[in-house]
């Protein structure tokens, strides 16, 4: 038993650590979406002010990780009035909480150019897992020599779990709001230069 574990050691320090490239997210390529029901419809809305880093090498998903932070403030659905309702305490309450976060804790479920990404959603200060469907867009070099990798993500998360329960009752029967809301991902990443010694 005890040769068994010395050789399991010796073999946890002899194994690389597995080192994955780091990618900052291009806000400028890039779009934080969502989607909910209103009345019988859907309306779309996205964050225009979103940064984070993706650590990414083809082939390596236990190295793969997400950091990314957004500005529940630059919530955008092309409506003035419904933004600022967005913004106060029914909603979002960004005054009190100025700051949303994705944190990813593991990738499961790969297969070919897709797989299950795992992390921690903090929105409205309140922090739930969530799993989202993970499309690798590949990596290529621009045309200014950086390398850029692309990726694309949905799920689908209750905005009532995050504490955001507003809503209004309709003469019809029914609510004017869905609980459900649709997140959609598309981003570009470029990666980092090394850090100089």
């Amino acid at each position: 038993m005890r040769k068994i574990l010395a050789l399991a050691a010796v073999l946890a320090v002899a194994a690389p650590a597995v080192h994955a490239d780091t990618y900052e997210i291009d806000a400028s390529h890039s779009q934080v979406g969502f989607r909910i029901r209103h009345l019988v419809g859907k309306v779309p809305g996205r964050f225009t002010k979103f940064s984070g880093t993706v650590e990414y090498t083809p082939g390596q998903p236990k190295s793969w990780k997400v950091d990314a932070t957004i500005d529940p403030a630059s919530i955008n659905t092309d409506n003035e009035k419904r933004d600022g309702h967005l913004k106060a305490p029914d909603f979002f309450d960004v005054a009190k909480y100025p700051e949303m976060s994705f944190k990813s804790t593991k990738v499961t479920n790969v297969k070919g150019d897709t797989a299950k990404l795992h992390g921690e959603l903090t929105m409205h200060g309140v922090t739930k897992p969530v799993v989202l469907d993970l499309e690798l867009g590949g990596t290529t070099k621009d045309p200014w020599g950086n390398i850029r990798a692309g990726f694309s993500a949905t799920g689908t998360i209750d905005r009532k779990d995050f504490g955001i329960v507003w809503n209004k009752a309709l003469d019809t029967g029914g609510v004017m709001l869905g609980d459900d809301v649709a997140i959609s991902l598309d981003i570009e990443a470029v990666l980092k230069a090394p850090a100089k010694k």
